[in-house]
Order: structure tokens, then C-alpha cells, then sequence
């Protein structure tokens, strides 16, 4: 048992074992705000120093020369829209010259410099698209903004940002709606500026695809449900379920969705195969059926999707998504993706044996 003496001298020691632990850690962190505010200083001086365009190289930025498009800016004409990513921090910034080289307006309040939030550096990215059009309907050309990032460490491959920027009443510059991009990007309306496009100008959105909480409530607003793969299947403990795949049209692009829903219209579970894929080309097959030998079925989709190369042509690619039926859940497969990539001709039921065979588990003749 300890004294008296002892838990204050226990407690003593305490305090000061922490009050060190405090102060030596307080340094490391104050040090990296310093350090983050101190680039973002940096950063930002250079970036006011570009008042002509043959100031943006000398100060580290590097125009994107194939990006480059004239737009007309209220209060001063026809004017250069020209994209530069800053060298250092990969961070893109938009800027605005006149026929005199002189920059006019800049910004780099875009949604694909805040990827690593509280960081400069950012993934790099590449421009996927770059639209000019009056998507509010004010007589004022609007910019639609896509880009591609890619980490260093492979994250965000393939993954688009879209951005739409207004052009503002005192013909000043251009300013962003937050929320808009939010919209965008939350929903996966960021494949192109056509969509992009269907969203702001048009009033279409895919937001219900994944908020809505019945099948009723789907159907009134515009799945449309791809019937010769709709069907009844029995999940275990998760009871009989409606596999209900669908598609919902949004400019030239077909979306494609997977629910899984209740005897009652309930949706329960959602599922998006798609990943950064445009568009829906061909449905080949779902099948629903043990992959991993856990005895719980799992969901196997296979089709073909489209999407718009560097060129702009229409790339058609097979693909597939396999999703394990855990306790009360599914997590969609990440590590067969990994060694097993698909071929044109392969159907169904070659996907299966692979799939089978990565866990060990061999396909039966009837099951």
C-alpha cells in the first residue's frame, strides 16, 4: 500500500514525466505549422510576381500549352485562358491575360488543390477537360474544370476532380460555388463537362441514385431497371433479396447502379461497379454466388464500360467487381483486382474459376 508521501511523490513524477513529454512534443508541432505556413508564404509571393504571362516560368509555374483558350470576360474582351501548374506543389492556378500579356485575373481556389487537405503539396494532376460556356444563363461565359490526379504512392489514379467557375457581376473575375462542387464531385458527375453541364445548366443530378430509401422512390425519379438481370436471391441471414441493377441517363452517359432490396421495396444495400469508368456500354452478367468459401453469397458483376481517351476517342473496356457478403455488410473486392485482369472474351464463368481458385475454392458442378 502506498503512503502518503508516496502518491505525492508518485503523482510529482507523473506531472513531470508529462510536463516534458508536453514540451518537447509542442516544438514538433508548432515547427510543421511553421513549416506548411511558411511554403504557403513562399508560395504566394511567387505567385504575385506573375503579372505577365512571360513571368509564370521564372517564378515556377508551367503553363499547360494544349489548355490554352481565349473567353470573353465582361469589361475587357476576348481574353486567355491559360492553366499553369506550380512546380513545387503541384498546386494548378488559373490565369487570366489580356492581348498585352498582362495577367488580369488569377485564382487557385479550385477543388483539385485541396485533395491533401492542410498540406501545399498536392497529387499530381494532369488537365482532363477545359469547357467555356453560360451555364447560368447571366450572358456570362462560365469555366467547366476537370482534372486527373495520380499520388505518388498510387493513390487517386484515375480519380477526377470537377469544378465550375462563375463569371462574377462586377467584372472582376470569376468566383466558385463550394457547394457545387461538392455536388459534383460527392456524386460521381465529375466524368465530363457534359454532365457536368446536364447538372448545372440542366437541373440533372444523380444525388438520388445514392440518398433515395425505396425502389418506389428510384423509379419515380429515372432508374431504369435492367430487367433480364433482375431477380429474387437468398443472402443468408440477410433474408430473400431483389437484385436490382439499373441505369439512370445523364447527358450522352448511361450511370449503373446495383440495389439490393427488401420484400418490402426497402433498399439495403447499393453498389456502384463503375468506379471512374463514364459510362455503361454492356451489362454481361451478375451472378450471385459463394466466392471466397465462407459459405455466404457474394455478388460477381461483369460488362463493359466506356470512357473518353487522351484524345478524345471512345475507349471500350471489360471489367469486373466481386463483392463479399460479410456479417450484415458487403466490401467489394480490392485484392483479385490486383493479379487477375480480364480479357474481352472471358465470360462469366472463367471469372468465377479464377476468383474461386485465387481463395482455394474449387467450383462445383451444381452449386
Amino acid at each position: 500500500m502506498l503512503t502518503d508521501i508516496g502518491v505525492r511523490k508518485a503523482a510529482v513524477f507523473v506531472t513531470a514525466v508529462f510536463l516534458c513529454l508536453f514540451f518537447v512534443s509542442c516544438p514538433v508541432r508548432a515547427s510543421e505549422k511553421t513549416s506548411v505556413r511558411q511554403q504557403y508564404q513562399e508560395y504566394q509571393k511567387r505567385l504575385n510576381r506573375v503579372k505577365y504571362r512571360a513571368d509564370l516560368l521564372k517564378n515556377g509555374f508551367s503553363t499547360v500549352s494544349d489548355q490554352i483558350f481565349p473567353i470573353e470576360v465582361a469589361g475587357h474582351g476576348e481574353v486567355s485562358l491559360i492553366p499553369a501548374f506550380d512546380q513545387t506543389y503541384h498546386r494548378l492556378v488559373l490565369f487570366f491575360v489580356d492581348d498585352r500579356g498582362q495577367v488580369i485575373f488569377r485564382t487557385d481556389q479550385l477543388e483539385t488543390n485541396y485533395r491533401v487537405l492542410g498540406e501545399m503539396k498536392q497529387p499530381d494532376c494532369e488537365i482532363a477537360a477545359v469547357s467555356i460556356k453560360d451555364l447560368n444563363q447571366d450572358g456570362r461565359m462560365d469555366i467547366i474544370l476537370i482534372t486527373s490526379c495520380a499520388g505518388e504512392d498510387g493513390s487517386y489514379e484515375g480519380f477526377k476532380i470537377g469544378d465550375v467557375l462563375f463569371q462574377n457581376r462586377q467584372q472582376t473575375g470569376f468566383y466558385r460555388d463550394y457547394r457545387i462542387a461538392d455536388h459534383v464531385n460527392r456524386f460521381g458527375m465529375n466524368k465530363s463537362a457534359e454532365v457536368i453541364t446536364a447538372f448545372v445548366r440542366d437541373g440533372h443530378s444523380t444525388e438520388f441514385l445514392y440518398t433515395s430509401e425505396t425502389l418506389k422512390e428510384l423509379l419515380s425519379k429515372g432508374l431504369q431497371i435492367i430487367s433480364e438481370q433482375c431477380y429474387f436471391r437468398t443472402f443468408g441471414k440477410l433474408g430473400r433479396l431483389q437484385v436490382v441493377p439499373g441505369t439512370y441517363p445523364i447527358s450522352n452517359y448511361d450511370v449503373f447502379m446495383i440495389y439490393l432490396v427488401s420484400e418490402q421495396g426497402d433498399i439495403l444495400f447499393r453498389m456502384q461497379p463503375m468506379g471512374n469508368y463514364d459510362n455503361l456500354y454492356a451489362l454481361k452478367g451478375i451472378n450471385c454466388r459463394d466466392i471466397d468459401g465462407d459459405g455466404l453469397k457474394d455478388i460477381v458483376v461483369l460488362a463493359k464500360y466506356s470512357y473518353e481517351g487522351d484524345g478524345g476517342e471512345l475507349i471500350v473496356a471489360s471489367d469486373y467487381s466481386i463483392y463479399y457478403q460479410r456479417t450484415g455488410s458487403f466490401s467489394q473486392d480490392t485484392e483479385i483486382k490486383k493479379v487477375y485482369h480480364i480479357g474481352e472474351e472471358d465470360t462469366m464463368e472463367l471469372l468465377i474459376e479464377k476468383a474461386r481458385a485465387y481463395w482455394g475454392f474449387k467450383v462445383e458442378e451444381n452449386d
